[in-house]
């Protein structure tokens, strides 16, 4: 999840403190937050990003430190298109507005999508890509990759979902375009199956990739359940290890179902059409039970969250004790794990 505390997309003291403290707590993997590629691609001005060779070093400290508790250690790629160059969640002013011009970092001139479509009026108005800027975006996932490689990572989430770019470039509700990235859901998903393609030419093969994809839109005539289906098995073929699934995020006003429930109803789905692909439903571990019940009645293949994570950054260790499961510990914590001989001399 954005954590808004970066200054030129370098890592600080609090991005290391932040993911180290779930390592350390036993997450099996730790993401980090959507990392912009280029700098106009960050959602606000205090987002990460990974479009220069000196961000190398910070992320590779954190990623380092992760690996060191035994988590696996990775990194979602960005790029927000319309919904960039806005302000964070904590600074949304009395009139809805979320645009972040010049004066507090913006860049409202450098906004671009699919379309020339604002999400909202409280979004600056977006620019429409032309065919050099949609190359320079496709080069600019590929050189992150190669950071992320060298920095250390060992997977890498492509972010399709949540109304960013990729997602715009989805949805005909957002592209509305007449070449071959837009009309037909073959061009419609060109974008990002190419920007696969050529991240999986420079990604190590013993290396995971991922994409995030929001299942159904929530809107008439937008994303759909069948669309998802049909590009997961083209995401396969092309390399793609596993897909998060959520859902909406593209379109205001979208009608979702709110809980964990639909969100576990739906992977369940996807995972039902498609046995033999990875999938991992977000935003359904209420708890411990809640999140063994998506991996033992097979809904999805993994369970990813972050909420809870921020609510609970030890949510494996206390899942771990609700389920009267044991779970490994980093060795300078041995001593807390609950019914162990220590208990009789502490």
């Amino acid at each position: 999840m954005c954590m808004y505390s970066a200054n030129d997309g370098f890592v600080s003291d609090f991005h290391f403190s932040h993911y180290t403290q779930f390592a350390i707590r036993g997450a099996g993997l730790v993401m980090l937050e959507a990392t912009a590629v280029l700098p106009e691609a960050r959602i606000t001005p205090g987002c990460l990003g990974i479009w220069k060779n000196e961000h190398i070093d910070g992320l590779e400290r954190v990623a380092a430190a992760m690996k060191k508790c035994g988590t696996v250690a990775g990194i979602q790629l960005g790029h927000s298109g319309r919904l960039a160059s806005s302000i964070p969640l904590n600074e949304y002013s009395e009139d809805g507005s979320c645009k972040a011009d010049t004066d507090r970092g913006g860049w409202p001139e450098s906004v671009f999508s699919p379309s020339s479509i604002p999400f909202s009026n409280q979004f600056w108005a977006p620019k429409e890509l032309n065919k050099v800027q949609i190359e320079r975006i496709q080069q600019a996932f590929v050189n992150a990759a190669v950071r992320a490689d060298k920095a250390g990572f060992d997977v890498i989430d492509i972010h399709a979902a949540y109304g960013m770019l990729l997602n715009q470039f989805l949805s005909p509700i957002s592209n509305t375009r007449t070449d071959k990235y837009g009309g037909t859901f073959e061009n419609r998903t060109c974008m990002l199956v190419e920007i696969v393609e050529r991240i999986r030419r420079v990604w190590p093969k013993k290396k995971p990739v991922f994409v995030s994809l929001s299942v159904v839109e929530g809107v008439d005539g937008g994303w759909s359940f069948e669309d998802t289906v049909q590009l997961a098995q083209l995401l396969a073929s092309k390399g793609v290890d596993m897909s998060e699934l959520s859902m909406g995020g593209n379109s205001p006003g979208a009608n979702i179902p709110g809980g964990p429930e639909f969100k576990m109803e739906m992977a369940h789905k996807v995972k039902q059409r498609l046995p033999d692909f990875l999938v991992a439903a977000v935003g359904v571990a209420s708890s411990g039970a809640q999140a063994n019940r998506v991996l033992e009645e097979g809904c999805a293949d993994a369970v990813f969250s972050g909420r809870k994570y921020l609510r609970n950054p030890s949510f494996v260790l206390s899942a771990a004790c609700e389920l009267g499961v044991n779970v490994q510990w980093i060795d300078q914590y041995q001593c807390a794990r609950p019914n162990l001989k220590y208990d009789t001399f502490f």
